[in-house]
């Protein structure tokens, strides 16, 4: 079998021969004790092990990848932490425990990740010389299940550290030791991971681990400075789409979730507001019925409402209506509902600032016309109806210019409705617009190929024959 497709399950139906690595003296008679009573038991069994006497059985486990290179053996030894971190990932402190204080828990899964030079202890030459050719044939070939592996339990075990660990990591007694830091570690894990984004070692898993071991990282700031450092940020961004198989699903829900931890750090803020990012977060939320990639996006959202340009953005993209969407809906997280409370009050004041006369002009100065909040808000025509009067209703020409000479369907169809709406708040609409000869070029208009056009120029042309009167029948 390719060992790239290998899984847990299948490594961990080997029989591993402990009793000849200790006649070897690569592990302990204590070690072969442990190992004994805990390998091939049942979950139930193992996890009480681990409840009674677990720092030692880590000690067991680091100790066999520090020592042992035969292939088969280091894939089993992951494969048992990595089990025993899933079914529990808060066990990724016992590799903290204060009886470990001088192991290095950290350098056999580096060694492992990066292919670095081994030093196995307490080895005659034959030995050492038979370990380094069976460790250079295993990075020859290369081993994903391995790397991958290594770099999951690496990533949970950084991550359960306690909080005053910071610096140097002990890894023996000797001051003459080569030390580990925790920056190394962090350092090397965001290298290997933004390569795996780039050009994944595995056509499936790659990418998808990667993104994993982001989302228990990121919570360092340490983690995140080094990842905006990397340019790490632009490589996430394309996995932000909507998805429907459960395995892309989880995927989605954890390249959110990284962003989530990033919109908490400016520099990485400012990236995100330079790129696709928020569109592609406002498909996601808008089409997603998972709650947690829901709730995910939406907290996204909150933490980026208040940053730079993002509330108006959020605006534009139609947020406002995609969130009371989301408040009909019956979710059970109470976290989500009060973000979305939260949300949508913070959208309903960038409205009120986006919603201004002089932002309304100049998008019609420029000729860049879009559904922005301002052209269906009622409130918006009835407080600035007048304003359309200075300079002798310069904005109705504009509007009328734009009607003559854009190509843009998206831009003809605001200049109608725009039109109808004055049509229809102005006490004198009908006359006005009849003076500046504004009905022909609707009437054209009404014949346009793109449906959106001609709905606007019916409407137009209905408030324009029937007043202000029976407008409010027509409003769509």
């Amino acid at each position: 079998m390719d060992r790239a497709e290998l899984t847990t399950e299948q490594v961990l139906k080997r029989d591993i021969p402990w009793e000849t690595y200790m006649t070897t003296k690569l592990i302990s008679g204590t070690g072969l004790q442990l190992l004994r009573r805990y390998d091939n038991r049942a979950e139930s069994v193992r996890a009480q092990l681990l409840d009674d006497d677990g720092p030692a059985y880590v000690q067991v486990f680091v100790s066999i990848l520090r020592d042992i290179f035969k292939e088969e053996t280091v894939e089993y030894v992951l494969a048992l932490i990595d089990e025993m971190l899933t079914a529990n990932p808060k066990r990724a402190r016992l590799f903290h425990d204060k009886s470990l204080a001088n192991e290095d828990s950290y350098e056999p899964f580096l060694r492992y990740l990066f292919c670095r030079e081994i030093g196995p202890r307490s080895l005659n030459m034959l030995q050492i010389c038979l370990f380094l050719l069976e460790f250079v044939w295993l990075l020859w070939k290369g081993n994903w299940f391995i790397q991958e592996k290594s770099c999951k339990i690496l990533s949970l075990i950084v991550s359960a550290r306690p909080k005053y660990q910071v610096g140097v990591i002990t890894n023996g007694a000797s001051s003459k030791t080569k030390l580990t830091t925790i920056d190394d570690v962090l350092k090397g894990l965001v290298e290997w991971l933004c390569t795996q984004l780039k050009k994944p070692s595995h056509p499936s898993r790659g990418i998808p681990t990667a993104i994993n071991c982001l989302a228990a990282l990121l919570k360092e700031p340490v983690v995140r400075s080094s990842f905006v450092q990397a340019d790490g940020v632009k490589l996430l961004i394309p996995l932000i789409s909507p998805a429907s198989t459960q395995q892309s699903i989880q995927l989605l829900y954890e390249t959110c979730l990284c962003v989530w931890l990033l919109s908490y750090y400016e520099p990485a803020i400012e990236y995100l507001a330079t790129s696709r990012a928020l569109p592609r977060l406002v498909d996601v939320v808008r089409s997603s019925t998972k709650e947690k990639v829901v709730r995910v996006v939406v907290l996204t959202f909150r933490n980026m409402l208040s940053k730079g340009t993002f509330g108006a953005q959020m605006v534009d993209l139609g947020l406002p209506q995609i969130v009371q969407s989301l408040k009909a809906q019956a979710w059970s997280d109470e976290d989500l509902l009060e973000a979305l409370n939260q949300l949508e009050d913070g959208l309903k004041d960038n409205i009120k600032k986006l919603s201004s006369f002089d932002k309304y002009k100049q998008e019609v100065l420029l000729g860049h016309l879009d559904w922005s909040p301002m052209h269906k808000d009622p409130l918006f025509w009835r407080d600035n109806i007048t304003c359309f009067e200075e300079s002798d209703f310069q904005i109705l020409r504009v509007l009328l210019t734009i009607m003559d000479s854009s190509t843009d369907p998206r831009a003809l169809a605001v200049a109608c409705f725009d039109l109808s709406q004055f049509i229809q708040h102005h006490p004198a609409g009908r006359v006005i617009v009849n003076d500046l000869k504004a009905k022909e070029r609707v009437m054209k208009l009404m014949n346009h190929e793109s449906v959106e056009v001609t709905k606007n120029a019916l409407l137009c042309i209905q408030r324009l024959f029937l007043g202000a009167k029976y407008a409010s029948f027509l409003q769509v």
